[in-house]
């Protein structure tokens, strides 16, 4: 159990890291203020950062990195495009990281609770992602 709960915990923190990662990405080029550039830039570097010691405890459970379905990855960016469509100001861009981040977070905490056989580094990559988004958000509050 602990192995399995493990392997599916580590799994739902990548395909958030992934999708963070994609989200900044996506909005990156249409933010104005520099300081909220260096705050992307941060914030990426530290998930692509911890991506990489994700996929080296998958290695070490002998799984590989999946990515998100192409159903998740279409509508985020459907999402996202529609968004920037509307107001591609840096409030606007703020407010959707804002609710992105806040999903992250709520979705990664239910994953917590639901795998709670996980072992005790996946439990705590996953609570550091869940501090890098909440940075994020702090970081863009003025922002928004």
């Amino acid at each position: 159990m602990i192995e399995q709960d493990t392997v599916r915990l580590m799994r739902q923190c990548g395909f958030g890291i992934k999708m963070g990662v994609s989200a900044i990405d996506q909005v990156y080029d249409n933010v104005c203020a520099d300081e909220f550039k260096a705050a992307l830039n941060n914030c990426r570097s530290a998930h692509i950062k911890l991506g990489k010691e994700l996929s080296g405890l998958l290695d070490e459970y002998g799984q590989e990195d999946s990515e998100p379905g192409p159903m998740l990855k279409g509508m985020s960016k459907l999402k996202t495009n529609m968004s920037l469509a509307m107001d591609s100001s840096d409030k606007g861009i703020a407010d959707l990281l804002t609710d992105g981040c806040n999903m992250g977070i709520k979705n990664l905490n239910s994953y917590l609770n639901k795998y709670k056989a996980a072992d005790e580094r996946s439990k705590d990559i996953t609570k550091r992602l869940c501090e890098l988004e909440q940075k994020l958000v702090i970081d863009m509050r003025s922002y928004l």
